[in-house]
C-alpha cells in the first residue's frame, strides 16, 4: 500500500511544481509578465507607485472599480490604477497599472480588456 502512496504523492507534487513554474496566477489561469519584461514606462510608474508618488496624472490612484470582472472579484476600494504612459499619445493612453491591497499588481496595454499579472 505505501509502496503506490509514493509515487502519488510524488505526482501531485510534481503537478503542483509545473504549475507554480508556469506562471499560472492563484490557478486563475491570467498570464503573467515578470517585472523585467514590462515595457519602460510600465516599470517606471511602478517605482513611482512603489515610492508613494508623485504622480503625474491627477487620476493616478483612484479606486478601480473592475467593472468588466477581468481582475479577482473584491471589494470596492481593493484595486486602485495608475497611468502608464504610451510614448506618442496626447492622453492618457490605454496602458495601466492596477494595484491590489494585497500586494498584487497587474498591467493592461489594452485598457482593462485584459490583464497580466506583474510577477515581482
Amino acid at each position: 500500500m505505501a509502496s503506490r502512496f509514493v509515487p502519488r504523492v510524488l505526482a501531485a507534487l510534481l503537478v503542483g511544481l509545473v504549475v507554480l513554474v508556469s506562471g499560472c496566477s492563484s490557478g486563475s489561469g491570467m498570464d503573467t509578465v515578470h517585472v523585467d519584461r514590462l515595457p519602460p514606462e510600465a516599470r517606471r510608474t511602478l517605482r513611482l507607485i512603489d515610492d508613494g508618488g508623485p504622480f503625474p496624472y491627477a487620476k493616478d490612484g483612484a479606486v478601480f472599480g473592475n467593472f468588466e470582472g477581468e481582475l479577482p472579484k473584491q471589494r470596492r476600494g481593493y484595486y486602485h490604477e495608475y497611468t502608464v504612459p504610451t510614448p506618442g499619445e496626447r492622453d492618457r493612453g490605454a496602458r495601466r497599472i492596477v494595484t491590489g491591497s494585497g500586494d498584487e499588481v497587474y498591467y493592461t496595454d489594452d485598457h482593462y480588456a485584459s490583464f497580466k499579472a506583474v510577477l515581482r
